[in-house]
């Protein structure tokens, strides 16, 4: 998506509507800063909010990712595209999000195990020896609280059994036998248990 272009039209749309900046906001209840970065392309409006901001600025949700007004014969077409470059645009948070999941957890796993060892083959006082071990365990504890985190909101699960795709509950994530992203776990449509494969998106 052009998000300057995206920038331009809702500034143009504002004004049209006879609104400033901070009148915007007001009625959105967010930050006129907020507003100003996305008319100056830094970042586009959350989807939690698109919709209001839609109808005040009297134009659509694919107008407003078009970054243009739609003709009706075109609006199909330029639907279809903005559906697909959000997918796109999701599908890299969740790579993104997994990746660094990664580089998070590895060098803290090393740096854990490599101060336990020290604890325990490294002469040195006991409160010493203690005191890494501890510091090794809640650096793994919070480590692994940061990972469930990721797993559990980058991307999506896929049921075994009936193909349903969803995204589990935190608790289910937590407690779920599990191989590498892959998940036992029940699902929520057919209620049968089975593993179930990370996937970055939703079928079609």
């Amino acid at each position: 998506m052009d998000q300057i272009k995206i920038g331009k039209f809702i500034t143009s749309c504002r004004k049209e509507q006879q609104m400033t900046q901070a009148a915007l906001a007001e009625k959105l209840g967010i930050s006129d800063r907020a507003v100003s970065k996305w008319e100056t392309g830094k970042s586009l409006p959350d989807s939690g909010i698109m919709l209001e901001l839609c109808e005040l600025l009297k134009i659509n949700v694919n107008e407003l990712l078009t970054g243009e007004k739609i003709m009706v014969e075109k609006y199909d077409e330029l639907a279809e595209q903005n559906l697909l470059n959000m997918r796109r645009e999701i599908e890299e948070k969740n790579k993104q999000m997994l990746r660094a999941e990664v580089w998070i957890s590895v060098p803290v796993v090393i740096a854990s195990l490599f101060m336990m060892a020290i604890a325990a083959y490294v002469e040195m006082a006991t409160w010493i020896q203690v005191c890494l071990i501890v510091a090794a365990c809640a650096m793994l504890f919070a480590c692994a609280i940061v990972a469930l985190n990721i797993e559990q909101k980058a991307g999506y699960y896929v049921c075994e059994k009936c193909n349903h795709t969803y995204v589990p509950r935190l608790s289910q994530v937590n407690l779920a036998p599990h191989i590498g992203r892959t998940r036992y776990m029940k699902c929520p449509e057919c209620g049968n248990r089975s593993w179930q494969k990370k996937v970055l998106s939703k079928a079609e």
